[in-house]
């Protein structure tokens, strides 16, 4: 396992929270997401043979949201 922090742009309540945490839950070989709106970022446990960092990033972007 290995954990993954990611940079989110443009969250701006408890509801893109929700969404951007959705997102990266769905993407395969995630196992856990935290995601605080604070901070601007998300934590992402995953499985790293079973998906890359840059997937993480593209489900974020595909949500309508800026991930580095």
């Amino acid at each position: 396992m290995e954990i993954v922090t990611l940079k989110v742009n443009g969250m701006t309540c408890q509801g893109c929270v929700r969404s951007v945490k959705s997102v990266l839950e769905r993407v395969p070989g995630v196992i856990g997401a935290e995601v605080d709106l604070e901070r601007g970022q998300a934590r992402v446990q995953i499985d790293q043979a079973k998906v890359a960092p840059g997937a993480l990033k593209a489900a974020i972007e595909q949500a309508g949201y800026e991930a580095a």
